[in-house]
């Protein structure tokens, strides 16, 4: 049974509740994995999401702002990212359906990073996959459905690293909030099966060397 600390923030109570006494914090996600539900499933969490985001200063708005970004199915807020910790917290607010774009997010994929997440409103279809990845880890050869199911409202779930999956619909209004790892892998990989095309990504932060080598 987990107990609220006083005079701490909902983010700054989560990082301490899921720290580990010895990293790397990726060697113990199922220790995250038990405090994210154990912390999440406790009433009125999206009443202190609300309140993180009201007590901001005007700076940490800012800071909040920059290093968050749009995908093709959603806005990605990341609201805590402390240099010092393993792990980052985010904000996943999805468009409507209607306004999503073909890309990523919808396409079986998986991560470069260990993830937990809990929706804090609406629903999605959450379906998993395994994949026939070549022997360098740089291209999907095919995938194949394990399971597909609805999620909803207070439902919580794990994504490791080497795991695939996609949300091919979400409810409008649908929010996640989400921990996820620092990465684990030095790109990721999405797949379409309707052109059986892989795509191999690699964050544009990794890519300064090479921009020097090409100019």
């Amino acid at each position: 049974m987990l107990t609220e600390f006083t005079g701490f923030s909902a983010l700054a109570e989560l990082a301490t509740l899921i720290a580990v006494a010895d990293p790397p914090v990726v060697d113990h996600w199922g220790h995250v994995e038990r405090r994210f539900r154990e912390w999440a499933g406790r009433p009125g969490l999206r009443e202190r999401l609300r309140g993180h985001l009201r007590a901001l200063s005007p700076q940490d708005e800012m800071r909040v702002v920059a290093r968050s970004r749009e995908t093709t199915t959603h806005f990605a807020w990341c609201l805590r990212d402390e240099p010092a910790e393993p792990f980052t917290f985010w904000l996943h607010e999805y468009k409507p359906q209607r306004d999503w774009r073909p890309g990523y997010a919808d396409s079986i994929h998986n991560h470069r990073y260990h993830f937990c997440t809990t929706i804090l409103s609406g629903s999605y279809l959450h379906e998993r996959f395994t994949a026939d990845v070549t022997d360098d880890g740089r291209r999907i050869v095919s995938t194949t459905l394990l399971r597909s199911a609805e999620a909803h409202e207070g439902a919580s779930g794990t994504m490791l690293a080497h795991e695939f999956h996609r949300i091919p619909k979400a409810a409008d209004d649908t929010m996640t909030f989400l921990v996820k790892s620092r990465a684990v892998s030095p790109w990721s990989l999405s797949y379409d099966p309707d052109t059986r095309t892989s795509h191999r990504h690699v964050p544009v932060e990794a890519r300064l060397e090479v921009l020097t080598n090409n100019l």
